[in-house]
């Protein structure tokens, strides 16, 4: 089962750009590993990390001098870390916070395939890299996943009792939940977030755009009503599936969040009761319109997720979405005729048990 759901979700939710967009080198005076066309920065280390499925993700770590928390990044499923660089860079500076970034097997320079599974292990091998490495705690540790990140980022949250706090960049409740409606979750589906976000005891934020096309927004609100210890979720009135990081009130809101949860549980509890900011979101947050362009940040969002038809086609093409949906409804015609069938069975029980009471009244009245 679990290599039947790997290939559907490599056929079904990956797109690493091709080429990639970095190449890794070797500094020839220092040894170092760099992460070529970008230069050498003191406070970043690029890396090669093995992986429990045997293969080897490239990863960055970036220090901030005045950090207390780690952010564990998992990117979209369309972008790697040579798009990513220059946010993961701002996203230092600005939240203070050390950052570790990956690219999934088979994305950029790491090796092996885009997996279910690979992604999980993936994410595993920066988080023992963090504990081992940088000797990081896990209540230091934040997790943040976006769109097809926040699978992995979840994974791994359920299973981490301790962690600081999480965090979910237009998420999905599940990979076909993206494709078509269902109402339940099937053996093979990939990234169960639904099933999994319950599991989760730190405090979560959300963000979502509303005008988004490739996740409707309606993933993350379920999803929020769905956490255990909530945080003011972020609803970007006009913001789509790849350009959140363009409107102002991302960084101030991620700010207000990292600030939040670096205090002690007792003052996040003060605090909550005080402002109720875990529980109601601020009205607020659904009427931000489209600001000017950052500048804080690089004027053009990542072209590996600025094109239109990728939007429509990140996680499935029309034709496979239309066989599912064939398969689906021969599902549930198979399961209404079963029922159907049932209903039959029972009305010719009951005609039968009314014929046979019928004879025996005939008996009756002729032996009388």
């Amino acid at each position: 089962m679990g290599g039947v759901t790997s290939s559907m979700a490599a056929k079904f939710a990956f797109f690493p750009p091709n080429p990639p967009s970095y190449k890794l080198v070797t500094d020839d005076h220092t040894g170092l590993l760099l992460l070529s066309p970008f230069p050498h920065r003191e406070n970043v280390e690029v890396l090669k990390l093995p992986t429990r499925r045997g293969t080897e993700v490239v990863a960055i770590y970036i220090r901030h001098p005045l950090a207390t928390s780690t952010l564990l990044y998992s990117h979209g499923n369309a972008a790697d870390l040579g798009q990513m660089y220059e946010l993961f860079i701002e996203l230092s500076i600005h939240l203070r916070v050390n950052l570790m970034g990956y690219d999934y097997s088979g994305y950029g320079q790491s090796t092996g395939k885009a997996s279910e599974q690979n992604t999980y292990a993936d994410i595993e091998a920066a988080y023992k890299c963090l504990e081992e490495c940088y000797g990081t705690k896990q209540e230091d540790i934040i997790l943040y996943g976006q769109s097809v990140g926040s699978g992995p980022t979840l994974d791994l949250a359920a299973r981490l009792p301790q962690l600081r706090a999480v965090v979910l960049h237009s998420p999905i409740l599940s990979g076909l939940r993206v494709m078509y409606p269902v109402k339940r979750s099937y053996w093979f589906d990939i990234y169960k977030n639904i099933d999994k976000i319950p599991l989760v005891h730190c405090p979560v934020l959300i963000i979502h755009g509303t005008a988004d096309e490739v996740v409707d927004c309606s993933h993350g609100k379920q999803l929020w009503e769905l956490c255990k210890e909530k945080y003011e979720p972020l609803w970007l009135k006009g913001g789509n599936h790849c350009d959140l990081e363009l409107y102002p009130e991302y960084i101030r809101h991620l700010k207000k969040f990292i600030s939040t949860v670096e205090k002690s549980p007792s003052q996040r509890y003060s605090s909550r009761r005080s402002t109720d900011q875990f529980e109601q979101p601020r009205k607020s947050t659904d009427v931000y319109e489209v600001s000017r362009k950052s500048t804080d940040r690089r004027e053009k969002p990542r072209k590996s997720t600025d094109r239109p038809e990728k939007l429509k086609n990140q996680f499935i093409s029309a034709d496979k979405l239309e066989k599912l949906r064939v398969s689906f409804d021969h599902m549930e015609r198979s399961r209404r005729s079963v029922d159907c069938h049932e209903k039959s069975r029972k009305s010719i029980d009951h005609q039968m048990d009314r014929a046979r009471k019928s004879v025996d009244r005939l008996d009756r009245i002729r032996t009388g």
